[in-house]
């Protein structure tokens, strides 16, 4: 009985500290913060949310060797952590560890999704996701591009060189159709084609909401059949009043219904063309 009752009063300083944290974290008195937190994970190591709201001070002060430490330990507790996986990925990203990022940020998603949750921190979340997923393209995207043109050009030298051997280089090979060049011509065509579908263009239109003019992320469809991103139509509705933007058709919230199958269009389209991240 002794010993439950100095385990619970350990626990209630620990809340005490974590409650001083997070005045102090409101006030923008990182340090003070950090350090409450700091007392609160000395008292109470096992409590994951302990270790996640130093690691958002670490965060705010852009520490991210500490930002890192912290959410591992957060993540080692709770692996349902929200925030935690969200402040590994965002640690990963300064260290351009692009791939793991996302795998973080992508976990965080899937979390406020299976939990049913319209969270704020979806759109941070889904910003960042972004980041990560345009610079890994690119990163990807010069390698890419540097292996295509070697290839090319080894392509273009091997071929020279059967032509070379079988003797049917020049045009005036006797008795003999000349295919070199049309070769050439086809090979060139199939690495122009290869790097254009790797090059950033413009997005589909159906694929962009009319308001914002971005590709989706959480388009719906209203009763008059226009899809607009959820978040923008409903800032509309709640700003500006009751109605369709584009048909001026009355429209209550209750209304709007997921549009799935543009969703999908728009997963399978950013799936082959990771450049259009960066529009969002």
């Amino acid at each position: 009985m002794a010993a439950a009752a100095e385990d619970g009063g350990v626990a209630r300083q620990a809340e005490l500290r974590r409650a001083e944290g997070n005045a102090c974290f409101r006030k923008a008195r990182l340090g003070a913060a950090i350090d409450c937190y700091t007392e609160a994970i000395a008292l109470c190591p096992g409590v994951a949310v302990y270790w996640v709201n130093r690691g958002l001070c670490h965060f705010r002060r852009k520490d991210w060797a500490r930002v890192e430490e912290d959410s591992r330990r957060a993540l080692a507790l709770d692996d349902a952590s929200v925030k935690g996986h969200y402040l590994l990925g965002c640690a990963l990203l300064e260290k351009e560890d692009c791939a793991l990022a996302v795998k973080e940020f992508e976990k965080a998603l899937d979390l406020l999704k299976s939990s049913n949750s319209r969270d704020k921190m979806a759109e941070d979340i889904w910003q960042v996701l972004a980041k990560a997923k345009y610079q890994d393209w690119e990163k990807h995207s010069t390698q890419r591009v540097w292996k295509m043109q070697s290839l090319r050009e080894a392509c273009e030298n091997a071929l020279q060189e059967h032509h070379f051997l079988s003797g049917t280089l020049s045009e005036d090979s006797e008795g003999t159709t000349n295919e070199y060049p049309e070769q050439c011509k086809l090979l060139s065509e199939v690495f122009t084609n290869a790097i254009l579908a790797d090059t950033p263009g413009d997005v589909p239109d159906y694929l962009c909401c009319q308001i914002t003019f971005e590709i989706f992320r959480d388009p719906v469809i209203t009763p008059s059949g226009v899809t607009y991103e959820r978040a923008i139509l409903l800032e509309h509705l709640h700003k500006v009043g009751n109605f369709d933007p584009v048909t001026r058709e009355p429209l209550k919230e209750h209304q709007l219904v997921p549009n799935l199958a543009i969703k999908e269009a728009v997963q399978a389209y950013l799936k082959e063309h990771s450049w259009a991240y960066k529009s969002n």
